[in-house]
């Protein structure tokens, strides 16, 4: 398993080839490349040219990091038509910019919308159509969130639709700030998916059903939202010996092609000491399921 670092805490304050080394003066093996105006940014068209890839690898190779994930996030699930032909498109250059990074593994969100499910979901296996072949001739891993607000948000529900598009190369991404939208159902969750997990995202949220919905007040009452947080690992309240071990017993832990990402974005003020604390909790925890 490798064991990456979003960057996310850091684009405010470093370009895009000063990624891998701030993740290597972390502790950092692996970095994740997330989203961000210079490379693959939301919902728009990809802005790497090759030169900027190349010099995206040369970065990483002078700083001894390797890209263990790319992570997109565009409509290809959208109601809307034209948005979803756009994104099919955006995605195809993106795939080509994973190759070319020497990468084999992307995550990403279904992108679809809660109150046009049905029409998300139609939406998401008619990209596929078109995708997938590239995807599996590619020899790529793409690995899908059950994000709050999208077309499905339900980890059990996820695993269906990922399981419909009937291919080894899609698989599921476990994030768990998102384990109370998803049904609060971890060890269930892993189980299902089973060798579909692929990729974990470690940061903690407080529960959004606790204290009998109150916890968390929006005005006026009724507002269509999603609250959740990506907290330090024991900011909140997702269980993680019971995550660790979830994923102890589903070989997680052990296999050579599965990511854990420290994916904390609450604390951007001490991003360095968060991401130091991060790498040393997630390692305790692997320990102790030994």
């Amino acid at each position: 398993m490798k064991i990456a670092l979003d960057p996310t805490p850091f684009h405010h304050s470093h370009s895009l080839l000063e990624f891998p080394r701030v993740a290597a003066d972390l502790g950092y093996k692996y970095l994740q490349l997330t989203p961000h105006a210079d490379m693959i940014p939301f919902y728009n068209h990809p802005k790497a040219d090759d030169e900027l890839v190349t010099k995206m690898n040369k970065a990483c190779k002078d700083a001894g990091v390797e890209i263990a994930s790319v992570l997109p996030v565009l409509r290809w699930s959208g109601p809307d038509e034209d948005a979803r032909e756009a994104a099919v498109r955006y995605w195809k250059r993106a795939i080509q910019i994973t190759v070319d990074l020497g990468v084999g593994t992307m995550n990403t969100e279904f992108s679809g919308r809660p109150e046009k499910a049905e029409e998300s979901e139609r939406a998401f296996y008619r990209s596929m159509e078109e995708l997938l072949p590239i995807i599996e001739r590619e020899g790529l891993d793409v690995l899908i969130d059950p994000h709050p607000d999208d077309f499905v948000e339900d980890g059990l529900a996820a695993i269906r639709v990922i399981r419909g598009v009937n291919s080894p190369n899609i698989g599921m991404v476990y994030v768990a700030s998102h384990s109370f939208h998803m049904g609060n159902k971890a060890l269930e969750i892993m189980r299902t998916a089973g060798d579909k997990l692929r990729l974990v995202h470690v940061s903690d949220s407080m529960d959004h059903h606790a204290s009998h919905g109150l916890r968390y007040i929006t005005n006026p009452p009724g507002n269509a939202v999603r609250v959740h947080q990506h907290l330090k690992i024991g900011d909140g309240d997702v269980n993680w010996d019971e995550f660790f071990g979830g994923l102890k017993e589903i070989g997680f832990l052990d296999k050579d092609n599965t990511v854990m990402v420290s994916s904390v974005f609450a604390e951007d003020e001490k991003a360095e000491d968060v991401s130091r604390y991060q790498l040393e909790t997630m390692q305790n925890y692997i320990a102790a399921t030994k």
